[in-house]
């Protein structure tokens, strides 16, 4: 992870006491070495229909509806609520209406294909840009120019 990055991210990890992914990304995260075991400090919960018990320990399986479940836990008290990835968890949220902010790490990097940030909800979400902050070297894996990654 880069200066830059380590500075954001050193940032923004006190503002949130929970982190929700969906399976797919919770098994890149653990396979990355991220995750896996959930954050020190951090409630961690994996959505999935096809897991049958909890992934790791400190990981807690959701199986339940999701934009049910972020409602419930925006009722007590705590800090902030981060999802992580994209795809059918964002999706659901979206379509409940539970999300507040969307994030996004733009890499400098183009693929031509890949999964979708975020999937068809079936309507347009209107967003306000709050922050926008450039990173010297992007947010990649290490301080290496662009044309190394």
């Amino acid at each position: 992870m880069t200066a830059d990055a380590q500075r954001v991210m050193a940032a923004y990890w006190p503002r949130i006491d929970t982190v929700l992914m969906g399976r797919k990304t919770w098994e890149q995260a653990a396979a990355q070495g991220g995750g896996g075991g959930g954050y020190p400090g951090v409630s961690s919960y994996v959505f999935s229909r096809t897991l049958k018990k909890d992934p790791a320990p400190g990981v807690v399986l959701v199986q339940s509806d999701a934009g049910g479940f972020v409602r419930s836990l925006k009722k007590k008290k705590g800090k902030g609520i981060c999802v992580m990835g994209g795809g059918d968890l964002a999706r659901s949220l979206f379509e409940a209406g539970v999300i507040d902010e969307v994030g996004i790490n733009v890499h400098p990097g183009l693929l031509g294909s890949g999964i979708p940030l975020f999937l068809d909800t079936g309507r347009q979400v209107n967003l306000k840009l709050t922050e926008c902050r450039p990173m010297q070297k992007g947010c990649g894996q290490s301080d290496l120019p662009y044309d190394h990654y």
